[in-house]
C-alpha cells in the first residue's frame, strides 16, 4: 500500500496540488474576511449583501446570492471533482483495482465512522439526526493548502491518497445530498434534464468543437436539475461523468492521447479554486460568534459537539480503520519507507471538512438559524483543531520525508524524469 505510481500521473498530481494550494489560500482568506465582517460594525451589509436576490423569477431562480453560491458556483467545484475522479479510475494509476481499493474504502471508512459517532452524541435530541452527514466531508482546497505548508516533502503516493480520498469523499456527499436532502422531488423536471444532459453527452463524446452550445445544455441541465428538488450541484457531477477521458478509436485509439475531460480539468480548476469555492466560503463563513458566551453557548449544542467528534476523531479513526481492514484482510502491507503515523497524518487532515460540510448544514438546519450557526462555528474548530493536530504528527515524521523527496527527484541523467521511476 501506498508504493510509488507511475512518473506521469506523479507530475499531474503535483501539478493539480499546486492549483488547489493557491485556491486553499484563497478559501481561508475569504473564510476569515467573511467571519471579521459578520462580527464587524458592518454586519448588517454584510446580511444584506447575502440575503440579496437576483435572477429570473420565470424560471424560479430569483435566488439569495447565498443560494447561488451554494447551488451554482458549487455545482463547478463538483463537476471538476467528477472529472477528477473519472480521470483517475480511467487512465490514472487507480484504474488498476487493487491500488483503487485503499482510497475507496478509507473513504468509505472516513464517511461513516464520523456519522455514528455524530448520531451517538446526538442521540434524544430532537432534530439532531437531521444532521449526521455533516462532518462526513473533507475539504479537498483547504486540506491541500494545509498540506503544502506543513508536509512539502510528503511522498507522491501519500499525496496521491489525500487528493483521491477527498475527491471520493466529496462523490459520496452528493450522492448523500441527492438521497437524504431532496425534501420534495419533482419528477418531469429530473426526466426533462436527461434530455440536455444527453445532448451534452454527445457533443463531448464527438468532440463538437461547440463551446457555447455545450454550456447553453449544461445550463439547462442545472436549472431542470434545480426545478426538480435535487440539489443543483448533483448536476455537476452526472455532466462531468459524461465527459470522455481517452480519445476515441476515429482519433487514433487511448494511446493517441488525452481525451476532454483533462482539457476541462485544467480549464475549470483555475476558476473552481480560485473563485467558485472562496466566494462560497465568503457567503456561507460568516456567522457572529457572540464573544466568550456565544462559543460557551455554541459548543454546549449536542450538534455543534457531534460535528466536532465527527470530523477530528471520526475521520482520522475511520480512515485508519478502513486501511488496516485492507491490510489485515488482504496481506498487504504498507510500503517500506513510510509508518503507520503517516497514515494518522492524512487521517487527521482529512478531518479539515469546510466547504461540503458548511454546506449539508445549511441543508439540514437551513442557512440563517441558531443551529446552523452552531454548525458553522463547530466546523471553523473542528478544522483549526485538525490541521494543529495533523501539523505535529506531519512533523514528527518530516526526517524521513525529507530523504524520500531526494530519492523521488534525483535524476543524474537530466532527462527531466527522475531515475527511481525509469528503475520501475
Amino acid at each position: 500500500m501506498f508504493s510509488r505510481g507511475s512518473w506521469p500521473e506523479a507530475r499531474r498530481i503535483g501539478h493539480i496540488l499546486r492549483q488547489e494550494t493557491v485556491g486553499g489560500v484563497l478559501l481561508v482568506a475569504a473564510a476569515a474576511a467573511a467571519i471579521l465582517w459578520a462580527n464587524s460594525p458592518w454586519s448588517d451589509v454584510y446580511e444584506s449583501v447575502r440575503d440579496h436576490t437576483a435572477g429570473p423569477a420565470a424560471l424560479h431562480l430569483d435566488l439569495s446570492l447565498e443560494s447561488w453560491a451554494a447551488d451554482g458556483l458549487l455545482a463547478i467545484f463538483f463537476f471538476v471533482a467528477g472529472l477528477e475522479l473519472k480521470r483517475e479510475f480511467v487512465a490514472g494509476d487507480l484504474r488498476d483495482v487493487r491500488r483503487a481499493l485503499v482510497p475507496v474504502l478509507a473513504a468509505v471508512g472516513g464517511v461513516v465512522v464520523p456519522a455514528l459517532i455524530y448520531l451517538a452524541l446526538t442521540l434524544g435530541e430532537p432534530g439532531a439526526a437531521r444532521g449526521w452527514a455533516i462532518p462526513t466531508a473533507t475539504d479537498i482546497a483547504f486540506a491541500l493548502a494545509v498540506l503544502a505548508v506543513i508536509g512539502r516533502f510528503l511522498p507522491t503516493a501519500l499525496r496521491t491518497f489525500l487528493l483521491t480520498l477527498a475527491v471520493v469523499d466529496d462523490l459520496i456527499a452528493i450522492v448523500i445530498i441527492a438521497l437524504f436532502y431532496t425534501a420534495h422531488l419533482s419528477v418531469l423536471p429530473l426526466l426533462g434534464a436527461l434530455v440536455p444532459l444527453g445532448l451534452f453527452a454527445v457533443l463531448v463524446q464527438r468532440r463538437v468543437r461547440s463551446r457555447r452550445l455545450r454550456e447553453l445544455l449544461a445550463a439547462a441541465t442545472w436549472t431542470l436539475v434545480h426545478a426538480s428538488g435535487v440539489h443543483a450541484t448533483v448536476a455537476g457531477v452526472l455532466l462531468a461523468f459524461t465527459v470522455p477521458v481517452l480519445r476515441g478509436h476515429r482519433a487514433g485509439g487511448p494511446d493517441a492521447g488525452p481525451g476532454l475531460a483533462e482539457h476541462f480539468e485544467h480549464r475549470f480548476r483555475p476558476l473552481s479554486a480560485g473563485v467558485a469555492v472562496p466566494v462560497f466560503a465568503l457567503l456561507a463563513a460568516g456567522v457572529p460568534l457572540g464573544g466568550l458566551d456565544g462559543l460557551a453557548s455554541a459548543l454546549g449544542d449536542p450538534v455543534a459537539v457531534g460535528v466536532l467528534a465527527g470530523l477530528v476523531i471520526g475521520k482520522p479513526v475511520g480512515i485508519m480503520a478502513a486501511t488496516w481492514l485492507v491490510s489485515r484482510f488482504t496481506h498487504a502491507d504498507l510500503d517500506e519507507e513510510l509508518a503507520w503515523l503517516d497514515v494518522l497524518g492524512l487521517g487527521l487532515l482529512a478531518g479539515i471538512g469546510f466547504t461540503v460540510s458548511l454546506l449539508i448544514g445549511e441543508l439540514s438546519f437551513g442557512g440563517g438559524s441558531a443551529t446552523d450557526d452552531h454548525v458553522k462555528i463547530a466546523v471553523l474548530g473542528a478544522s483549526l483543531t485538525a490541521t494543529a493536530l495533523a501539523t505535529v504528527v506531519l512533523r514528527l515524521r518530516n526526517r524521513a520525508y525529507r530523504r524520500i523527496h531526494k530519492v523521488e527527484t534525483l535524476d543524474l541523467d537530466h532527462d527531466g524524469v527522475p531515475d527511481v521511476y525509469q528503475e520501475r
